[in-house]
């Protein structure tokens, strides 16, 4: 790896501003400060064999425990590769960090790339695990009077603005014969959500794992609806820097090979995993456990059904005006299988 005569690509200022626009600005501008500064450290000398650079949150468990266990070191060694491991604080600083070089894979939900796409970055969809349609949700509290997702017209609805639940409100919502337009949308996001879900102050938050079983487990919190019955799939994708990933096929497949193996360990194992993973990522092993149960972890390239999913939700947020213009998610994959 040879970062200290790699300049920062010309078209990161473009794409950043882009990003702004598009009303994560707060998220990149923090995303360009850790990436500039990563790019221009000096390396006193060539690496001795060549990494793959895995971009991750902590969030994302199956990475989480396989950097602990350091299983995908010793499936890469025999092809001459190492792993580092790139922590982001959330999606949109990890598709910055793949469109700048900063690392060549990466692990997200379906929202991020979909900005990312229509701000201009470079990346292609490479796999995606299945889907996890009990992992988001509409939460009211354990007292609340909110019976069904129709209760919700007229109230205020917590959510993190453009995130995968944003479409899952959207969806339930027609689902019940309701818009968005018929409730009270609050932007926040998880933490702030949280606060004002606690305090009453908003009547339902809309929310993802591992908060939504956090929540759960400390307040019991009510799952009004979820993903379920067919109304989101909430897949989670791999995505790829293009030239890595064509020129790297075979630690692609090892890096694979590798989720796909400790992902049966993992659902196998689910108190052992959390008890794992719990420390790592600073929650109670019960809320670690709770949403691992609910997250399914078998990667497979992408197929034509849910590359057409994602496309729903790009089409979805152009038309709410989250992104400033059509995208075609196709375009950003290198083959969609059937």
């Amino acid at each position: 790896m040879t970062l200290a005569h790699s300049p920062t690509p010309r078209r990161w200022p473009q794409t950043l501003r882009n990003l702004r626009n598009l009303g994560i600005g707060a998220l990149v501008v923090a995303a360009a400060t850790l990436i500039t500064t990563f790019l221009a450290m000096p390396v006193a000398q060539a690496q001795s064999k060549p990494e793959l650079r895995i971009g991750y949150q902590k969030s994302a468990s199956l990475f989480v425990l396989q950097k602990a266990q350091g299983s995908l070191e010793k499936r890469l060694a025999p092809l001459g590769f190492g792993v580092k491991w790139v922590e982001f604080p959330a999606g949109p600083q990890l598709l910055e960090g793949l469109n700048v070089g900063a690392v060549d894979v990466g692990y997200v939900g379906e929202a991020p790339p979909i900005f990312a796409q229509a701000a201009g970055a470079k990346f292609i969809y490479i796999g995606n695990d299945p889907a996890a349609p009990q992992a988001e949700a509409i939460l009211v509290t354990k007292d609340s009077p909110i019976k069904t997702v129709a209760d919700l017209k007229g109230k205020k609805v917590a959510l993190n603005k453009g995130s995968n639940v944003h479409y899952l409100l959207v969806k339930q919502l027609e689902k019940h014969g309701l818009k968005i337009t018929d409730i009270q949308p609050i932007y926040l996001a998880p933490a702030d959500g949280r606060a004002a879900f606690e305090s009453k102050n908003v009547d339902a938050w809309v929310i993802w794992d591992p908060f939504q079983a956090a929540a759960e487990k400390a307040t019991g919190a009510r799952v009004l609806a979820d993903g379920t019955p067919n109304v989101v799939n909430n897949y989670q994708y791999y995505l790829g820097e293009r030239g890595f990933v064509t020129k790297n096929p075979k630690v692609i497949e090892a890096l694979f090979e590798d989720s796909v193996t400790q992902g049966i360990w993992l659902k196998k194992n689910l108190r052992q995993a959390a008890e794992l993973i719990a420390p790592l990522q600073g929650l109670p092993v019960d809320v670690v456990e709770l949403a691992l149960r609910r997250y399914e972890f078998n990667v497979k390239p992408i197929s034509a059904a849910v590359a057409a999913d994602q496309q729903r939700i790009a089409d979805t947020f152009f038309e709410l005006k989250l992104i400033p213009k059509p995208i075609k998610v196709s375009d950003a994959i290198v083959r969609a299988q059937p």
